[in-house]
C-alpha cells in the first residue's frame, strides 16, 4: 500500500498579516470603502522596532528585539497584549494589533488596537531574567504607552507578574507613585480586577450559549472539543464544564484525551498539574490530536494559536459550532470550506473578546479608583458579550454574510464611523 503524501499548506495562508488583510479586503469591499480609506486603516498608525540588551545570569549580555505596534487610535487609546515567544514577528504583531481594533469595536468599547512582542523563549529563563528583560522593554517604548495613549496587558507568555514590573517601571519614569491605568492584568492587590483572569474563557462560554440558544440546543445537550487547556481554554472547560456542557476531548500539543460520556475537567487539571501533560488520565483514553479536531461534535473551541484550522483540514471538521477562543485559529482558505458544510461560526474578534472587556473595565476602575466586586464584573461581561453576539448575527442576517464577515464589517463601520465624526487633522 503506498502512503499518501502529506499535504501542505502554502506558507501564505499561514502568514497572520496576510490573512488580517485578506479579511479586511473582503469587509472593506463589501461595504464600499474608497481607497484613501482603505489606506488609513490597513496601515498602522505607528511601529516600532526595539532592541533590549538584557544580562543574564551567567554574564553573558544578550540582546533581543521587541516590537510594539499602534494599528489605529481612531476609537480611543490602543489597547493590546505583549507576548513573549521565539516565533514573535513584526508581521504577527501588526495583525494582532489589527484584530485588536476590529474587536474593540465588535465589543463597542473606546478602544483602538495595539499589540507588542519580545522574540525570547520565556521557559529558558529565570525570573530575574525575564524582570530585567521586560523592564528594559518597557523603558524602550515608554514614549509609546500610557493610560491615555496605550494601555499593553499579558499575552502569550506573559502574565500579571510582568504587567506588574510594567506598571512600576512606568510609573518611576513619569515619577509617579503608582501608575495603575497604565497597564491591565495586573494582580488584584496592584489594580487589578476581580474576574480579569476568568474573562476570556468566561466570554467564550457566554457567546457559546448564546450560539445554541439560537440552535435551538441545551447546553445540557451539547458535546465539546476544546483545543488548548491553558488560561483560555482551561477557563472555558472548567466554567462551561459547570453549566452543564459535556466536554468530550480536549487537545494540546503534546496529545488529546477523550471521554464520550464528558471529561472531568477538576481532575483532567489535578492529573496536569501532577505530571505536566493531560495524557494518560485515569479518566479518558488517549487519542490523536489532529483526528481529535475532526470528531463529530457540538462546539469545537480553539483556544491554543493561530492557523490551527487550514485547508488541509476544514474540509474534516465536523462541529456544528466553531467558537474561536484564540487569535486567528482559522485561515482565510478554510472559511469557504467551512461555510460551505454550514458550520456556524463565532470568529475570534467576538469570541475571545471578554478578556478586552474586562481590561476595559480594570482600566476604568483604575482611573477612577474605586473597584467592583466579581459579581458586577460578571453581569457586565455578560452585558457586553450577549450585546456583540446579537450585533453580528443580526449585521450577518440584515447583509446575507457569514458571521466572521460580519464581524469584519461591524467593527470597520464603527471605525469609520469615529474617523469621519472625528475629521482629518492637517
Amino acid at each position: 500500500m503506498i502512503a499518501e503524501a502529506p499535504v501542505v499548506v502554502p506558507a501564505n495562508e499561514l502568514n497572520p498579516w496576510i490573512s488580517a488583510e485578506t479579511r479586511f479586503n473582503q469587509a472593506a469591499t463589501l461595504l464600499g470603502i474608497d481607497d484613501g480609506m482603505r489606506k488609513m486603516l490597513s496601515t498602522p498608525t505607528r511601529e516600532l522596532t526595539v532592541a533590549i540588551p538584557v544580562l543574564l545570569d551567567d554574564g553573558r549580555l544578550e540582546v533581543f528585539t521587541g516590537y510594539r505596534v499602534q494599528h489605529s487610535i481612531a476609537r480611543g487609546p490602543a489597547k493590546g497584549g505583549i507576548r513573549f515567544a521565539p516565533d514573535v514577528s513584526l508581521d504577527e504583531v501588526r495583525a494582532l494589533s489589527s484584530w485588536m481594533t476590529w474587536k474593540c469595536a465588535v465589543v463597542n468599547i473606546p478602544y483602538g488596537g495595539a499589540k507588542g512582542g519580545v522574540i525570547c523563549d520565556p521557559s529558558i529563563m529565570s525570573d530575574g531574567e525575564l524582570e530585567r528583560l521586560t523592564r528594559r522593554y518597557t523603558s524602550a517604548i515608554i514614549e509609546m504607552i500610557g493610560p491615555e495613549i496605550d494601555i499593553p496587558a499579558p499575552d502569550l507568555g506573559t502574565n500579571e507578574r510582568m504587567m506588574a514590573w510594567i506598571m512600576d517601571t512606568y510609573s518611576m519614569h513619569v515619577r509617579q507613585a503608582t501608575a495603575t491605568a497604565v497597564v491591565t492584568g495586573k494582580p488584584v492587590s496592584l489594580g487589578g480586577s476581580k474576574g480579569r483572569a476568568e474573562a476570556t474563557g468566561r466570554g467564550c462560554m457566554i457567546v457559546c450559549q448564546q450560539a445554541l440558544a439560537k440552535l435551538g440546543k441545551a447546553p445540557s445537550e451539547a458535546e465539546v472539543i476544546i483545543q488548548g487547556f491553558g488560561n483560555v481554554g482551561g477557563t472555558s472547560a472548567r466554567l462551561m464544564a459547570k453549566a452543564g456542557f459535556k466536554i468530550v476531548s480536549i487537545v494540546e500539543w503534546d496529545g488529546a484525551v477523550y471521554n464520550a460520556h464528558g471529561l472531568d475537567i477538576e481532575k483532567l487539571m489535578q492529573h496536569r498539574r501532577e505530571t505536566g501533560s493531560i495524557v494518560d488520565f485515569a479518566g479518558a483514553e488517549n487519542i490523536d490530536k489532529d483526528e481529535a479536531l475532526t470528531l463529530e461534535c457540538d462546539i469545537l473551541l480553539p483556544a491554543a494559536k493561530e492557523n490551527v484550522i487550514t485547508s488541509r483540514n476544514a474540509a474534516k471538521i465536523r462541529a456544528k459550532v466553531i467558537c474561536e477562543g484564540a487569535n486567528g485559529p482559522t485561515t482565510p482558505a478554510a472559511d469557504p470550506i467551512l461555510r460551505e458544510n454550514n458550520v456556524f461560526i463565532i470568529p475570534d474578534i467576538l469570541a475571545n473578546a471578554g478578556g478586552v472587556s474586562v481590561s476595559y473595565f480594570e482600566w476604568v476602575q483604575d482611573r477612577m479608583g474605586y473597584f467592583w466586586n466579581e459579581e458586577l464584573v460578571i453581569q457586565r461581561l455578560e452585558e457586553i458579550m450577549v450585546t456583540a453576539f446579537h450585533d453580528v448575527v443580526n449585521y450577518a442576517e440584515k447583509h446575507k454574510v457569514d458571521n466572521r464577515t460580519a464581524a469584519n464589517m461591524l467593527g470597520l463601520d464603527r471605525v469609520i464611523s469615529a474617523i469621519k465624526l472625528r475629521g482629518l487633522y492637517a
